[in-house]
């Protein structure tokens, strides 16, 4: 982003992009001026005595996707050649895949189409089939699953919005040790893992609020 020409930003994201943002968090404090994300990803969970709500909601959440939700990410880390030519060959396939997360993961009381339409839901699925990439965006998972990290340490600014449905919430208490500056958590009222596009009217105002209080 220096390189770019800024020398002052900030970072948002959601799912693989809280994993980036909280890389630039961590590698870059001189000129990153804070972060927001939704999903902790090197937050591991240090569950002592009984645990709060909170930490059994997350519990709940991590459970529930290993045991019933965790496939895709099996199946993309391990054989997604294979997977693509399946879902580049079909598109009720390609669809399938994509509409079932969009069912699993998001706030929609059992129908994705209760918060998008099905435009909404077709230009997503369109991305993949026009394009003919479900392979190359598979093999995120074949190159990133499996490999020894070291969790990033983040000092800067930290902004965490908690969606309800989100697949395993956030738990500030088990973010705490790798992010040391923590000036703002919401519990969100309604949402789920796609924040952005499910609630954007809540999520850009938390954003905001995050934000305009690092200028």
């Amino acid at each position: 982003m220096d390189r770019l020409g800024y020398a002052r930003y900030g970072a948002q994201g959601g799912d693989w992009g809280s994993a980036v943002t909280t890389s630039l968090g961590a590698q870059d404090p001189e000129h990153c001026a804070g972060i927001h994300i939704t999903l902790a990803f090197n937050a591991a969970p240090m569950v002592e005595g009984e645990p709060t709500p909170e930490e059994k909601r997350a519990l709940a959440g991590l459970k529930h996707y290993v045991d019933l939700d965790s496939g895709y990410s099996k199946q993309q880390s391990t054989r997604p050649q294979t997977l693509g030519y399946g879902l580049t060959d079909s598109p009720s396939g390609q669809a399938a895949w994509i509409l079932e997360k969009f069912w699993a993961w998001t706030d929609c009381n059992g129908h994705p189409e209760n918060i998008f339409s099905k435009d909404e839901l077709l230009d997503n699925v369109m991305l993949y089939w026009a394009t003919g990439t479900a392979t190359s965006s598979a093999r995120l998972y074949w190159e990133s699953f499996g490999k020894r990290r070291t969790s990033p340490k983040v000092s800067v600014p930290t902004g965490v919005a908690v969606f309800p449905k989100e697949i395993i919430a956030p738990v500030r208490r088990w973010m705490e040790p790798n992010f040391s500056s923590i000036m703002h958590w919401s519990e969100m009222e309604k949402g789920g893992h796609f924040a952005a596009f499910e609630q954007p009217e809540l999520f850009v105002r938390d954003v905001r609020t995050f934000f305009a209080a690092l200028r």
